[in-house]
């Protein structure tokens, strides 16, 4: 792939997730300062790559689960890579509402959580003990792509058998993402599963993180995330 490819892809992923719609060549143009027609030329490229698709309805194109699984895979290089900063306010939100429960492991964690709900507009979830904690569910189900019955039944599957799929398969790395049919269960739910391992009282596999829909702000989601785990194995 270019590097303007690259971009654009990055372009259209960060656009859907705002706009909620297929991102069409206009405005694409405009933002890269290029013609709409070398913007379209890119198109069909990133199109026959199979990371954007082109939904019936529209001229606008949105990207396909290889094309987030490459997006992922690039910020995930990028946080390798990057020296330590100054956490942002979101962060620094988590870490307040955590820190003042740090005797109290359950509370710290359903803390954590919550404030991913707030920060997030995604379904929060951590392990508590053997227990799931859940919060935002209103959250999930409000977003324009579970309106249909097919994702609706995918993604309540997907939350059923969330519990023992992640004791059976202990996913093992701090930040895992499971991008739509990459989920073990709700394969058809265009559902993103955003989770972070963490050593607790109770395990030193616990679980924080979130599901929401594959169109949203991978970089902001992924970051809150992973803190969220470190802050509570540095509290716990």
């Amino acid at each position: 792939m270019t590097e303007r490819q690259i971009q654009i892809l990055s372009a259209i992923i960060e656009q859907h997730a705002e706009i909620a719609a297929p991102v069409g060549s206009v405005m694409l143009a405009k933002l890269f300062g290029v013609s709409s027609a070398t913007i379209r030329s890119e198109m069909v490229r990133l199109e026959e790559m199979g990371l954007i698709m082109q939904p019936h309805t529209s001229a606008g194109r949105i990207p396909t689960d290889a094309g987030y699984r490459l997006y992922v895979n690039m910020l995930n290089e990028s946080h390798a890579n990057e020296l330590p900063e100054s956490l942002d306010r979101s962060a620094r939100a988590i870490e307040a509402r955590v820190s003042t429960h740090g005797n109290h492991a359950d509370r710290a964690i359903r803390s954590a959580v919550d404030s991913l709900v707030e920060l997030t507009h995604n379904l929060g979830i951590a392990t508590i003990g053997d227990e799931l904690y859940m919060s935002g569910i209103g959250n999930l189900f409000s977003q324009p792509e579970f309106a249909s019955g097919i994702h609706t039944q995918a993604v309540a599957s997907l939350l059923d058998n969330l519990e023992p799929w992640l004791r059976e398969a202990a996913p093992n790395e701090p930040l895992n993402v499971y991008i739509g049919s990459e989920n073990p269960i709700g394969k058809t739910s265009g559902a993103s599963l955003i989770i972070s391992r963490f050593r607790s009282p109770y395990s030193d596999r616990s679980y924080i993180g979130v599901l929401g829909s594959t169109r949203q702000s991978y970089a902001k989601v992924m970051r809150l995330v992973r803190h969220a785990g470190a802050m509570l194995e540095e509290v716990l």
